[in-house]
């Protein structure tokens, strides 16, 4: 299973940022990442700046958290963070990533390309976590093969995200599954 490094929080910080992220997600929602400041959150969250910077340094950081917050959270309801490399656990997660990808660019008020490359960053990272989490499960080699099918799961998902005429989701999928599957049903 992969770690949550929020579990060991104290109950108190967990509450604190569970109402900047509210804040955060509401106001991303309305305004768009790029005009949000640091006081549009705190003012939201009815919490001084002080107590913001003793959470966050900055929003860049918080958008990396929120991000990882959200990816997580749709990782755990279909279970991939405890399950093992398999044919049909990597079809559930590209229809997560996709869905997931789709869901940020249509959410927010106004999507630019910062915004796109800092959300990037962050959800390759978790998707890399998860496929070598998966790998090592097997003992099979986990930096090349990983890293391959997270470029292609998240290249494929921003596609989607992007076309002005989707297919259906599940079809999108099932064309793009064996694109992926290629590279890492050898190393599982």
């Amino acid at each position: 299973m992969l770690p949550n490094p929020d579990e060991k929080l104290d109950p108190r910080v967990r509450r604190t940022r569970g109402l900047i992220l509210q804040s955060f997600e509401i106001l991303l929602a309305e305004k768009g990442f790029e005009t949000i400041s640091v006081q549009d959150v705190t003012d939201k969250a009815q919490i001084n700046r002080a107590t913001f910077y003793a959470h966050f340094p900055d929003k860049y950081a918080l958008l990396d958290y929120s991000i990882q917050k959200m990816f997580m959270s749709e990782i755990e309801k279909r279970t991939l963070n405890v399950c093992s490399y398999s044919p049909d656990n990597l079809r559930n997660l590209i229809l997560a990533v996709v869905e997931f990808i789709s869901h940020i660019h249509t959410g927010c008020a106004q999507s630019h390309q910062q915004f796109e490359s800092l959300i990037e960053g962050t959800i390759k990272k978790e998707i890399f976590d998860l496929l070598s989490y998966w790998l090592r499960k097997s003992k099979a080699p986990t930096e090349i093969p990983a890293t391959v099918a997270t470029w292609a799961i998240y290249g494929l998902a921003s596609h989607y995200s992007h076309m002005k005429k989707r297919p259906a989701l599940e079809k999108f999928v099932d064309e793009a599954f064996p694109l992926v599957a290629v590279n890492l049903e050898q190393f599982a």
